[in-house]
């Protein structure tokens, strides 16, 4: 065949791809847009009954394991998103929304993982904050990049402001006022640290049975295509983000919370750039798959630290 058949294959399969993301395109509803977020701010209120300004002191005095996370993020997730866009052949919108899911900071989840994880919690909520600001600047770089390089034409991506916001409004917020309680009626704070876990683990699993009835059709039609490709880049950035800083012998609770913070991805971020800035379902599409199977691999991952400090301890 000549080459020029293989170019009008790729792009008929792209405009494939395409209208069928339309089809599929993620609907807003009242679970993503009042509920989750109320839940989560009801956690992350949970999670600074549990934390001092002490948490967050011992994090400025020891620097190293924000900047190995803020490395970890900026420098190495992107490079292995790229390579497993290319190793894989994804189709190039799907190629450009896998760089756009590496280039989302941690979301508020990630925090909730890293405390039923017994990670540090405040190092989870340090990163997330610092990542959030980042990617102002980062996000657009990357994004463009990408653009220019699987479709052939860069677009301006303005800072997802509104969204970093949204991020500070639902995390950091809450967690100040937790941490102003405690500080107030620490038994009242004590009392509720196990009714919060257990609150965490039931909205967690809602979330995944919602998350995965919402976006069924989504899943059973781009699963084949870009699913395995998602596993690998949740299963490196968790497994970068853990073995690391155990490797340049950070303690094992700072370990777990870097792990926690570049394997969970702000994917609700991701989607809405894909939708409303870039205007293109298709590209929204790694972000969903990834957002449902982070939840999976995250929880197993958090079993299996939890478990490992239980035996030590015993």
């Amino acid at each position: 065949l000549p080459p020029s058949s293989g170019r009008c294959a790729n792009t008929a399969r792209h405009l494939l791809f395409r209208a069928e993301g339309e089809s599929y395109a993620m609907q807003a509803s009242l679970l993503t847009n009042l509920l989750l977020p109320l839940a989560l701010g009801i956690i992350m209120l949970g999670l600074g009954l549990g934390l001092t300004l002490d948490d967050f002191r011992r994090v400025a005095r020891y620097p190293r394991a924000v900047l190995i996370g803020l490395a970890l993020q900026t420098l190495v997730l992107p490079w292995a998103a790229f390579g497993l866009a290319l190793g894989f052949g994804l189709p190039a919108e799907l190629a450009v929304g896998l760089m756009l899911l590496a280039a989302s900071p941690g979301g508020a989840t990630a925090n909730i993982y890293s405390h039923l994880a017994r990670g540090d919690v405040a190092l989870n909520i340090t990163l997330t904050a610092i990542n959030s600001l980042l990617c102002l600047l980062t996000l657009p770089v990357i994004l463009n990049l990408s653009l220019e390089y699987f479709l052939g034409a860069g677009q301006y991506v303005p800072p997802p402001t509104k969204k970093v916001i949204e991020v500070a409004a639902i995390i950091l917020l809450p967690v100040a006022i937790g941490m102003v309680i405690r500080a107030r009626a620490a038994g009242f704070a004590a009392r509720t640290e196990k009714p919060i876990r257990l609150l965490s683990v039931l909205v967690l699993a809602l979330l995944v049975v919602a998350a995965v009835a919402q976006e069924w059709k989504t899943l059973t039609t781009y699963f084949a295509i870009v699913g395995l490709a998602c596993l690998l880049f949740n299963l490196a950035s968790m497994g970068a983000g853990y073995a690391a800083p155990l490797a340049l012998r950070l303690p094992k609770k700072q370990a777990i919370a870097i792990a926690m913070e570049i394997g969970i991805h702000n994917g609700t971020l991701a989607i809405f750039i894909a939708l409303n800035v870039l205007q293109n379902a298709t590209i929204s599409v790694p972000a969903a798959v990834y957002s449902l199977l982070m939840f999976v691999t995250a929880a197993v991952f958090a079993w299996w630290v939890s478990r490992g400090g239980r035996e030590a301890a015993g």
